[in-house]
């Protein structure tokens, strides 16, 4: 069973898979959905940040909802949300806008803001371009090796880590990506960052400390978005790519594209320069022109598949990201939503 949560502009899709296909329901109509994550140990649990009405709670899969964490995150724009998937840990994190990040150690029982990271250096230049006045975080990734490793990225301005859970924060680091929209760590690949960022694509092999762009063969290496990287096999990455933000999510004018890269190394030494180029994927995928750029997510548990959500529909791959298929035949993708823009995808 492969459970699918999609946030749209304006309520959360919930996808199930079963014997006789996909039922759909949807849920926090209103809200304005912003991210998303599922509890790894319990497929029934999820927890949606919404931009304006805080974060809420399901227990089952999306049926109901319960609005939590009033007493202890001070702001209702939740722009980030992500918990551990590490045994034994009951970490998970909130990040808002402005800028601001809060730790719950019992699963979202109770929350402490963690107040150093404003006060870094380089936080006097986070600048959001559309709302320059303010910041806000935009990715939250909990290490899949080290349970004390954080990434927080910050849209625009900087990615910085913390290696104590998030009381102590370092700041970031030269020719790191500045504009990351999606952080992924890998349990098969310690040590490994990758970041689709709006300067490119960038790859870490020493936990952030030094970096690479590598974006040979990705002709649209101006503005990425979507990032997801087998859970089989940690060579194989696939993007969502556009020329710029304007064309990447505008509603009347937008295009965009997916492209898939396989590293060539099998150790932690990608920076020799042997890894293989990009290329553009397009079989099974709508058309460029007119699709809002895809949020991407591979599924934890089943090697070689990855889901895709756009303006056109929700599709699947199961091939590595080689040819996809959208799932029209089971799931209804209604007209209104033709003109909608994703915010976050999330499978289990």
């Amino acid at each position: 069973m492969a459970i699918i949560m999609a946030a749209m502009q304006n309520s959360l899709l919930t996808f199930e898979s079963s014997k006789t296909g996909w039922t759909t329901h949807e849920s926090l109509e209103t809200t304005h959905p912003y991210c998303i994550t599922i509890d790894p140990r319990n497929p029934n649990r999820a927890y949606c940040g919404t931009f304006g009405d805080g974060l809420w709670k399901t227990e089952d899969i999306g049926q109901t909802w319960n609005r939590i964490g009033k007493d202890g995150i001070a702001c209702n724009d939740i722009t980030s949300v992500s918990i551990s998937h590490l045994d034994n840990e009951n970490k998970m994190y909130v990040g808002t806008e402005p800028t601001t990040l809060y730790r719950s150690n019992d699963r979202g029982e109770s929350w402490q803001k963690m107040s150093a990271l404003n006060k870094l250096k380089s936080s006097t230049s986070w600048s959001f371009p559309p709302r320059p006045w303010t910041s806000h975080v935009r990715w939250i990734e909990l290490d899949s090796s080290n349970p004390d490793y954080v990434y927080v990225a910050i849209e625009a301005g900087a990615l910085v880590q913390s290696h104590d859970g998030g009381d102590i924060w370092i700041d970031r680091v030269d020719e790191t990506p500045y504009d990351t929209h999606t952080l992924v760590t890998h349990k098969k690949m310690p040590g490994r960052l990758y970041s689709a960022a709006g300067d490119g694509y960038f790859e870490s092999n020493d936990y952030g400390q030094t970096w690479k762009r590598l974006v040979a063969g990705l002709d649209h290496n101006d503005y990425l978005s979507g990032l997801a990287v087998d859970s089989g096999d940690p060579k194989t990455v696939i993007v969502s790519a556009s020329q710029g933000a304007y064309q990447a999510h505008s509603r009347t004018d937008a295009e965009s594209m997916v492209y898939r890269r396989i590293s060539s190394v099998d150790d932690t030494d990608s920076n020799n320069g042997s890894d293989e180029d990009w290329e553009l994927v397009s079989k099974g995928l709508p058309e460029p022109h007119g699709t809002i750029i895809s949020i991407l997510a591979a599924n934890p548990k089943i090697a070689g598949e990855f889901y895709a959500v756009n303006n056109r529909g929700i599709f699947c791959s199961t091939d590595s990201g080689i040819s996809w298929k959208m799932l029209k035949d089971d799931i209804e993708w209604p007209k209104e939503y033709l003109s909608q823009h994703p915010m976050a995808l999330a499978v289990s």
